[in-house]
């Protein structure tokens, strides 16, 4: 599948997997317009990126639908087609459920998931209008495993997983293709950006250092080439994901022993 031509956009660009994936579809040629809630940070995210001359920096906060209809008129003015929708952006939320706080529990959903779900009906007429196109929801191995004092934003992604496979069923006939990608630990500001409440306290090994932004952009390149259902990267957490869905209760043990 060439990527001359194709017009991608991303939300959540102007830094970390964000900025790596509209860096790595740049680089096969295709023209990435960068959505962030801070216009300057995005544009600073273009610079980084170069191939000025077909990349374009707006701000959009995907928790308000106005905002993502203005993006997409831009969007379909400069270039005239969008290609592939990726929903990047979002935030994590460290505490424990007996604790946090329900208006930044209900602020993460809103970005999380219910702006990704606008923002695909939002898109899903236009795609459907050109004859195809592609949506790529950036999850979590995080929405097949619950992370402990992590639960509210792996609530979040088990609900993007969910509504993402459930989409690729119903918009298959349309010729709209819809991926989900779960990255591992990933070595990003998320942690530090993250909401943090009263019990701040984390599951992961501390061998575990974590991979690249760069690593989850190629992995998500080659996903959307060969037209993958899902994509989890690295490989190796594979594993975690499918020893919670044979032995939970292995998995539960092994989580509560390393919360610290």
């Amino acid at each position: 599948m060439e990527l001359s031509g194709k017009v991608v956009v991303v939300t959540g660009a102007s830094m970390g997997i964000g900025e790596a994936i509209a860096q790595v579809f740049a680089r096969q040629g295709a023209s990435v317009v960068l959505l962030s809630r801070d216009s300057s940070r995005a544009e600073a995210a273009r610079n980084r990126i170069g191939f000025v001359e077909r990349t374009a920096a707006l701000s959009c906060d995907i928790r308000y639908s106005e905002e993502i209809d203005r993006v997409l008129g831009l969007t379909l003015h400069h270039f005239q087609r969008i290609d592939v929708w990726i929903n990047n952006a979002g935030h994590g939320l460290i505490d424990s459920v007996s604790e946090m706080d329900m208006s930044a529990c209900h602020e993460m959903f809103e970005t999380n998931f219910f702006g990704a779900v606008t923002a695909m009906q939002k898109v899903i007429p236009i795609m459907k209008q050109q004859g195809g196109g592609t949506i790529i929801n950036i999850s979590s191995v995080a929405g097949h495993v619950p992370l402990p004092f992590h639960g509210a934003y792996s609530a979040t992604k088990f609900a993007l997983n969910a509504l993402g496979k459930a989409a690729r069923v119903e918009l298959k006939k349309d010729g709209i293709h819809v991926m989900t990608v779960c990255p591992g630990y990933v070595r990003t500001a998320f942690s530090e950006n993250a909401i943090r409440g009263h019990e701040l306290k984390k599951v992961r090994p501390n061998s575990l250092r974590g991979i690249s932004a760069e690593r989850v952009a190629r992995a998500t390149l080659r996903g959307y080439l060969k037209q993958k259902r899902e994509v989890i990267v690295p490989w190796t957490m594979h594993v975690p994901v499918k020893l919670y869905q044979l032995f939970p209760g292995l998995a539960e043990w092994a989580m509560g022993g390393m919360a610290k």
